[in-house]
């Protein structure tokens, strides 16, 4: 079933509390999104599936507009979750990275379609900026659930960022947040050389400063994932992540994987080839990523909720 912002807070509290996180993972066309639901039924795990502006305004979805493409987005979504092999699951619908000039009208109309949890990308803004925009989206429901962010990419956040951002929505909005992304050493992308700067104990100061600021227990939003360990990972949780965004390593395998299908099959997409419309249709070259895909998503959701259930 498709969460519902109220849901999607008890979730990420419930995380916190077991010490479990969530696997949220970047989806970039309805194939993906069904590999993603069919990993979380198979290890019967709570997933959140999230979209960015280049998705919105990609082939798959809107073609451009970013409008259309949140539409289209979200009505797959939703009748797959909300389909009989799936309506048990809980799958939450999570923005992500949305910036530039339309980003208030595009996660107003997500709230209004009914997106389980909103995000703004800060990387290009001031903190001023992030807050006077989060500020606009507390205004649209009291029942929103907002995942504020901090510049992910810089390093570690310091303790008075939180004060400044988390404090500074709380002041004129409490109770909308319900979760804050600092810096924790991470970063969007894949790195030959890793993470050495991230901090597990960053991690844990800034769910217990963000939680002190609002007065009630707050997880964490880990960005940049991919290529972390599993060791790394489980600390992370054990320190208050109670979220992990997935984007990277995710396209990577899809991407390895069609290219491992064209190197096996290819001379199979020529004219006079006996298997050409198998081979040529859609449904070849998707079922051949999937098998490859979707134990790489079990293995992750098993990663965060281990210890947990």
């Amino acid at each position: 079933m498709l969460l519902t912002p109220i849901q999607t807070r008890e979730l990420f509290l419930e995380a916190l509390e077991k010490r479990f996180a969530v696997l949220a993972v970047n989806a970039d066309s309805p194939a993906a999104i069904v590999d993603v639901l069919e990993a979380a039924r198979q290890c019967d795990a709570p997933v959140i599936i999230e979209t960015s502006l280049w998705q919105l305004t990609g082939h798959s979805f809107g073609f451009g507009d970013p409008i259309l493409g949140l539409r289209q987005y979200l009505s797959y979504l939703r009748t797959l979750a909300e389909s009989e092999r799936y309506a048990h699951l809980r799958v939450a619908f999570h923005t992500d990275h949305i910036k530039g000039p339309r980003t208030l009208e595009i996660l107003t109309e997500a709230h209004r379609l009914g997106a389980s949890s909103l995000s703004l990308d800060s990387s290009e803004l001031t903190e001023e900026e992030n807050l006077a925009l989060a500020r606009q989206l507390c205004d649209l429901s009291e029942s929103l659930t907002l995942e504020l962010e901090a510049g992910v990419d810089d390093g570690l956040t310091p303790l008075d960022v939180t004060d400044r951002i988390v404090g500074g929505i709380e002041h004129t909005h409490p109770g909308r947040l319900s979760l804050w992304a600092p810096g924790c050493g991470t970063r969007h992308g894949l790195s030959p050389e890793g993470f050495p700067e991230f901090s597990a104990a960053h991690v844990a100061a800034h769910q217990r400063r963000a939680s002190e600021l609002i007065g009630r227990p707050i997880g964490i939003a880990l960005h940049g994932s991919s290529g972390l360990s599993e060791d790394a990972l489980h600390l992370a949780v054990k320190a208050g992540v109670v979220k992990v965004n997935w984007s990277s390593e995710s396209l990577l395998v899809r991407s390895q994987a069609a290219r491992a299908f064209y190197a096996d099959f290819g001379a199979q997409v020529e004219v006079g080839a006996p298997n050409f419309k198998t081979t040529a249709m859609d449904n070849g070259l998707q079922s051949f990523i999937s098998k490859r895909y979707i134990p790489r998503v079990v293995n992750r959701l098993e990663i965060l909720r281990q210890n947990s259930f």
